[in-house]
């Protein structure tokens, strides 16, 4: 049988995230090791009745929220079905087919997903050897065929920041070029520098948050698009009318309303992080402090072989690399002190043995 298919969906690889990983101790894919607090998600969940089921979602409300949250307009926020969404339909209405999107490499590995499903052509600039970055190779690599610039800051997975001299001078060449620059801050909350007043002022700057991390919402799939009242429309024309679930929306509007809450997720995890880096670092470990909610481990032993043994013998999942940059580090989520008291001991004796 011969049927159609898109040859970009053809020639787009795929690798998914394991399954099966409700009964593991995660400390691979940068979600909140304990979650919200259970007495906050009971009470919200007490507000949601069969009516409430029942209903079609009603995203304005928590966008007007959001938008007083941010010191932003109303005009200038869309909500997507998590920053995945987000990113799809912002390469779908500002990409062109067979011209480039401009990111670093490694970087969150959905824009070149993205790139090859849409027929884009996906630009990588990568990272020095010692993993520092090269923001002259950028500017380079932004021509007169580039339709996108995709910086996300804190960068996933190397943890690295840009300078606001950095982004002038990205935002210079993109004006130059007629391109459109997005800043991914994903990892916002857990680094306190932002370029989300360039997003408001400027006509060709995007910002990205999403409530997946900080905000341990990633099973609800709810993040925001921030922008020129200009690119918010045309990404309103692309998206899907309901594609932020009703459920999402009502925790990240919770949410907002508990500003203490949001203090004492920033605290727990810096917290936490401060004391895994002070422990290692006195063990004699190599870290890398990333600027997200995630440190790098050079491991004494194989990395690989130290994650399949964690996941094997200690039910705790890391992430280790095959890319030539990192194969000899894992990759830890942080967390609260306690979380983090736990994967340290168990990392030790691994590494030991292993």
């Amino acid at each position: 049988m011969k049927y159609y298919v898109n040859e970009h969906i053809l020639n787009t690889k795929r690798v998914f995230p394991n399954q099966g990983r409700y009964s593991y101790y995660r400390y691979d894919m940068n979600e909140n090791t304990t979650g919200l607090p259970k007495d906050f998600v009971d009470t919200v969940l007490k507000e949601i009745t069969p009516e409430f089921l029942s209903t079609y979602p009603e995203p304005d409300k928590f966008l007007k929220k959001y938008a007083k949250y941010i010191n932003a307009d109303f005009d200038n926020v869309v909500t997507t079905n998590g920053s995945d969404m987000a990113i799809r339909y912002i390469l779908e209405v500002f990409g062109e087919e067979g011209k480039d999107v401009v990111t670093v490499s490694p970087t969150f590995e959905m824009y070149r997903v993205n790139c090859s499903i849409l027929g884009l052509c996906h630009k990588p600039v990568a990272y020095e050897n010692d993993l520092s970055l090269d923001i002259e190779k950028i500017l380079t690599a932004i021509d007169d065929n580039t339709r996108l610039v995709i910086l996300v800051n804190p960068n996933n997975p190397v943890g690295n920041v840009y300078s606001e001299e950095d982004l002038k001078k990205i935002l210079k060449r993109t004006k130059e070029k007629n391109a459109i620059l997005v800043v991914d801050e994903a990892y916002h909350y857990f680094y306190d520098k932002t370029f989300l007043e360039y997003a408001l002022k400027e006509e060709n700057v995007i910002v990205l948050r999403t409530f997946s991390k900080l905000f341990s919402l990633a099973a609800l799939r709810i993040g925001v698009i921030i922008g020129h009242p200009t690119l918010i429309d045309y990404i309103k024309r692309s998206r899907l009318t309901f594609d932020t679930n009703a459920v999402a929306l009502l925790f990240a509007e919770r949410i907002l309303d508990r500003p203490d809450l949001i203090q004492q997720l920033i605290q727990t995890e810096a917290d936490g992080k401060k004391y895994a880096l002070m422990r290692l670092e006195s063990l004699g470990y190599e870290c890398r402090e990333c600027k997200g909610n995630f440190i790098f481990i050079k491991t004494n032993s194989n990395a690989q072989n130290v994650a399949r043994a964690l996941e094997e013998k200690k039910k705790i999942l890391v992430h280790a690399y095959s890319n030539e940059f990192l194969k000899d580090y894992i990759r830890v989520s942080t967390g609260d002190m306690n979380s983090m008291k736990f994967f340290i001991d168990s990392f030790i004796e691994i590494d030991k043995n292993c």
